[in-house]
C-alpha cells in the first residue's frame, strides 16, 4: 500500500532532503538532491564512498530524514518526516535508479558517484493547509 497521495505530490514537488544517519550514539545530518522512484517508493540520490554520511549508513543502514517547504506563513507550512534502509542500487534497479535520478537532475552525470536509494518505511506528513497540525501516517505493511 503507497502512502496518501498528496505525501507523493510533496516528494515529488521538492527536491532536497535532510538525511539523518547514526553510529555509535552520534547522529550526523546531510542535505542532498533527490528523485523518487514513485512504484517502489524510494528516494534516490548520489554521493561519493568517502562522505561521512556513507561511512555511517554502512555501519547503520537504518535512516531518518525530512524535506520540508520553507515558509513564514503558518497556514501553509508543510514537512514530511520519514524513516527507512538505504542500500546502494546495483543491477537492473540501478538502471532505473540513474535514469531517474538523471532525468532530474542531467548535470549529476558529471560525478560518477554510486546511486542510493532509501527505502522508506514509515512517513509523517504535516500539511496546515488541511488544517493547522494536520497529520498523515504511513507505514509499510
Amino acid at each position: 500500500m503507497q502512502p496518501d497521495p498528496a505525501v507523493i505530490r510533496f516528494i515529488k514537488k521538492h527536491h532536497l532532503l535532510t538525511l539523518a544517519t547514526c553510529t555509535d550514539s552520534v547522529p550526523y545530518c546531510s542535505n542532498m538532491f533527490y528523485a523518487l522512484l514513485e512504484q517502489e517508493f524510494y528516494l534516490i540520490f548520489t554521493s561519493d564512498t568517502k562522505t561521512r554520511h556513507i561511512a555511517e549508513v554502512l555501519k547503520n543502514p537504518v535512516v531518518a530524514g525530512s524535506i520540508a517547504l520553507e515558509t513564514e506563513t503558518v497556514g501553509k507550512i508543510q514537512g514530511l518526516q520519514f524513516c527507512g534502509k538505504m542500500m546502494e542500487m546495483s543491477g537492473k534497479p540501478k538502471i532505473k535508479a540513474t535514469t531517474a535520478y538523471l532525468k532530474r537532475f542531467p548535470y549529476a552525470v558529471l560525478s560518477g558517484t554510486p546511486i542510493w536509494a532509501i527505502e522508506i518505511t514509515y512517513t509523517k506528513f504535516t500539511d496546515n493547509r488541511l488544517g493547522f497540525g494536520t497529520k498523515l501516517i504511513w507505514h509499510k505493511t
